[in-house]
């Protein structure tokens, strides 16, 4: 009974809104929050991506329509917002991707640890980052 009362048990309690200024989440609720947040921003996109693939791939003239838009843009709304929303959606699909991926990892290998839950979760924000950098440096014509 005495060594009950040396260790006594962890208390968990739920977040109240004046704690989440100091609440630190772990990489993997990031990840988690983040894969939820790329699933919408794809939905959302979903009109935009339709209309890119069906000008880009109808004929020429549509194709030249269709990368003018990134240059000049589109109505009221100038070609580099363009490139962004473009870039939002290149984000969203990388992470929701690579998310993905870890989750199937993690089913296949029913190996679960909160070790290898961080160091996965780091990879996944590192690769999804890094890629979208790449891509959109790509799509802003830095290379």
């Amino acid at each position: 009974m005495a060594d009950n009362a040396k260790n006594p048990r962890p208390v968990y309690r739920n977040i109240h809104v004046t704690d989440l200024a100091s609440y630190r989440l772990p990489p993997a609720g990031i990840v988690s929050i983040l894969h939820r947040i790329s699933g919408v921003v794809m939905f959302l996109l979903m009109p935009f991506i339709i209309w890119m693939f069906d000008t880009s791939v109808s004929t020429e003239i549509s194709y030249d329509t269709f990368t003018s838009v990134f240059v000049a843009g589109c109505g009221f709304l100038p070609g580099w917002f363009m490139k962004l929303i473009a870039l939002a959606l290149i984000w969203a699909y990388l992470h929701h991707f690579i998310a993905g991926v870890r989750h199937l990892i993690m089913d296949a290998t029913h190996s679960v640890s909160k070790q290898q839950g961080h160091s996965s979760a780091i990879i996944t924000l590192a690769l999804s980052v890094g890629l979208t950098v790449i891509l959109g440096a790509k799509l802003f014509g830095l290379f």
